[in-house]
């Protein structure tokens, strides 16, 4: 007896092509062709921008008042930056208080700072020199200002009561 022969077909049957798939096929080339030309026109133009941009700038008068104004406008910002970092609520609050401690008989006439250094300078009246060292006393207790000092005092003459007018410094604290 033998045996029938056995086919073996590894390869399976061909897919035909249809219309849909055609279509699609072209469809999807069209889509990828308008794509590509998109892109190239960009780039052109993007390049073509970029080269004005580089003309303008390689002949632009402008370029050295625009940095000069930019410096300018830098250096201010930065005097605003340390003006507005100075503690002055705390500062002002150490002179009152110091100064309510003396019982009202000290006069601040002038609070003037200095940004770079991080000084103030200031400027009062007393009656005498004794409750201007108090006051200065008082100061070198408080949270805000530190290392205050007596500069200078003198005694008003031309007034009859012969008050004192001091100028003492200190720096502030930079506090959180």
């Amino acid at each position: 007896m033998t045996a029938p022969a056995v086919m073996l077909d590894f390869a399976g049957p061909r897919v035909r092509t249809t219309l849909t798939g055609v279509v699609l096929l072209i469809f999807g080339l069209a889509a990828v062709t308008a794509a590509c030309l998109e892109y190239r026109a960009a780039t052109t133009k993007r390049a073509g921008l970029e080269l004005r941009l580089a003309a303008v700038l390689r002949h632009s008068p402008h370029e050295s008042v625009n940095t000069r104004a930019s410096a300018r406008l830098g250096e201010e910002a930065a005097g605003i930056a340390r003006q507005l970092g100075t503690p002055w609520t705390a500062m002002l609050a150490d002179l009152e208080a110091a100064s309510r401690d003396t019982e009202g008989r000290i006069a601040v006439l002038s609070v003037e700072p200095d940004y770079d250094k991080h000084l103030v300078r200031i400027n009062g009246e007393s009656r005498d020199l004794s409750v201007a060292l108090a006051y200065l006393q008082r100061l070198q207790e408080s949270r805000s200002l530190r290392y205050p000092m007596l500069d200078s005092h003198d005694v008003v003459a031309e007034d009859k009561e012969h008050p004192v007018r001091f100028a003492m410094t200190a720096q502030w604290r930079e506090l959180p």
